[in-house]
């Protein structure tokens, strides 16, 4: 539908605003470039504002607050920005295409390159992972509760929360850098992808810290993505290994199990990014999934059925999406009516926009 070259250099991730008109996407040449875009059939997406920031390296990644009025960045620099609007106005009359957003907090305590950034389904709580093989959960407050001695691997680091957020655990979990982080769509259930093939699910324990209830073996190289189905009794993950994997919550009585359900083998080198979203297949549909990686295809499959009887019909398979670039994520639009729009980001600098229409 749509190709954007506002970026001067690889663009890494979209996300869409879940309230307004605004499509985020995030670069290494340390901007975020905002887009705004209209209702219509089929929706005109312009440029709205592009976000400077204050990261020194590449921003690797941008996810938005459920309420649509804060935007987290995660930078190489090892920083996390959060970002609001600058006008003290009612949210619901800001028009999407002139609002001025301002560094409200930077969260610093990882080591490394931060990798990925994730809002709690709540929007209390919001996840970050690193090249430094840590998660972090951090909480928001309005004044600083305590200050806070970290254990790393270089010993005690004393970390100062921001004014508008605490830190409420460091998971060390995995052996290996840390590629995402996503929460579950209804509950605070948070899951991290690895280079250590692994994918970790972690739950709060009331009376303790967040800890791992899982540790979800399948993937034989990379983990890059995660997704959770709408429902969220699903998820999927998508990895070095070329494959997507579908994985399934199943009740037991001392705790619930993930099981592995359905394999997809339709990429031809790494798959870097698979999104979730509710689709437009009607009500016997668990949504549609979007995979794409270094191929530059991207792949849309349905997925039909409950339980662990579930059917992948391929919707659509799209070659060369980003030209003989790289693409690098694929997210779908929240907004109702419009469940079928995907942007993608590719190493060729740009954010594309396509409609996927069912034959």
């Amino acid at each position: 539908m749509r190709s954007h070259v506002g970026h001067t250099d690889v663009v890494w991730q979209t996300a869409w605003n879940p309230t307004k008109p605004l499509l985020a996407s995030c670069s290494a040449d340390k901007t975020v470039q905002l887009y705004s875009y209209t209702f219509t059939s089929p929706p005109l997406f312009s440029v709205a504002t592009n976000i400077s920031t204050d990261h020194t390296r590449t921003v690797r990644s941008v996810a938005w607050a459920p309420s649509g009025k804060a935007l987290a960045t995660a930078s190489f620099d090892s920083n996390i920005s959060i970002w609001e609007p600058s006008r003290d106005e009612s949210w619901e009359d800001i028009d999407a295409e002139h609002i001025e957003w301002e560094c409200v907090g930077t969260l610093e305590g990882h080591e490394t390159e931060c990798k990925s950034v994730a809002y709690s389904s709540d929007g209390t709580l919001l996840a970050s992972c690193s090249r430094d093989k840590t998660v972090w959960i951090w909480e928001g407050v309005s004044t600083p509760k305590f200050i806070l001695f970290i254990p790393t691997s270089k010993g005690k680091i004393l970390v100062q929360p921001d004014a508008e957020f605490e830190c409420l655990g460091v998971l060390m979990h995995h052996t290996q850098d840390i590629k995402h982080v996503a929460w579950h769509p209804k509950e605070q259930i948070l899951a991290s992808a690895s280079y250590d093939d692994t994918i970790n699910l972690y739950v709060d324990d009331p009376d303790d810290d967040w800890y791992p209830v899982a540790k979800l073996i399948g993937h034989t190289s990379t983990v890059w993505c995660i997704s959770w189905s709408p429902c969220g009794n699903y998820f999927t993950s998508s990895s070095d290994d070329l494959t997507v994997r579908i994985w399934i919550r199943v009740k037991e009585t001392r705790g619930d199990r993930w099981d592995c359900i359905k394999i997809l083998k339709e990429h031809e080198r790494p798959i870097y990014s698979v999104t979730w979203g509710k689709g437009q297949s009607g009500k016997d549909s668990l949504g549609w999934i979007a995979s794409t990686g270094g191929d530059g295809k991207i792949i849309v499959w349905n997925i039909m059925g409950k339980g662990a009887d579930i059917e992948t019909i391929k919707l659509a398979s799209l070659e060369a999406s980003h030209g003989v670039s790289d693409t690098n994520s694929v997210s779908w639009c929240l907004h109702e009516g419009m469940e079928n729009i995907l942007a993608s980001a590719g190493d060729d600098h740009t954010v594309r926009i396509w409609e996927v229409i069912p034959v």
